[in-house]
Formats: C-alpha cells, structure tokens, sequence
C-alpha cells in the first residue's frame, strides 16, 4: 500500500464473485495492492477522458498509421534536405578551405564538353 494512504481506513463495497476473482488476477500481474491497482484504472480512465463503455481498438489502428505515414514524411524531407542542402554546402566548405577546385566535375558537364578538355590537355 502507498505511504500516503495508509492511515486511511478500509470500506467494502458488493461486487459479484466471478468479478472479483478476474480483478484479483490481473491485481497479481500488477506490483502494487489491490487498492492501488483500482486507483491507477481509475486514474487512468480520468486523465485520458476514456469511458470503459468504449472501444478504443479501431482508433488506435487508425491513429498508428496516421503516426506512421507522419514519420514517413518526415523522414522523406530529412533525406531531401540532407540531399539538396546538407551535402553541397559541406562540399563547398571543403573546396573552400582546401582551396582546390574539385577535381570531379563530370556530373555537371556534358560529355563532348569534358573530351574537348580532354584534347586540349593533351594537345598542349
């Protein structure tokens, strides 16, 4: 029993037997006693705003892909940002401070572009 209510006194109420042998079970699968176990339910259906009558299944199913297709978007604009603007700035930094054109400039270039070079490097 927690500290704070154990000077507090017990009262029963009338709960049919077939009921209590199913809370008493699932009390054992929880540390705390009975009364603590009941208060933590209670608590719980308060704070969320969940009434018992309710079922909660569908719900969730729906909010967890919701979440899911969220996430997925999210880690969709991670990658774009880190494709279009993460990784160019990081490599014009480096040429920046090294201070070196980079040598690999084959994607940006058309190939009879690059051979023209190629020939005037070697015909000089």
């Amino acid at each position: 029993m927690d500290k704070s209510f154990k000077k507090e006194q017990f009262q029963t109420i009338k709960i049919k037997t077939s009921v209590v042998k199913r809370f008493r079970r699932f009390c054992k699968t929880m540390p705390q006693s009975q009364s603590m176990t009941l208060l933590i339910m209670l608590d719980f259906f308060e704070n969320n705003g969940i009434s018992p009558k309710e079922s909660i299944g569908p719900q969730m199913r729906t909010l967890e892909s919701l979440i899911k297709k969220r996430i997925n978007g999210m880690i969709a604009i991670v990658k774009d940002i880190e494709k279009n603007q993460t990784k160019p700035t990081v490599a014009m930094l480096q040429a920046l401070f090294e201070q070196n054109p980079p040598e690999n400039n084959s994607l940006l270039v058309e190939k009879k572009v690059l051979q023209e070079k190629k020939q005037k490097k070697i015909s000089n």
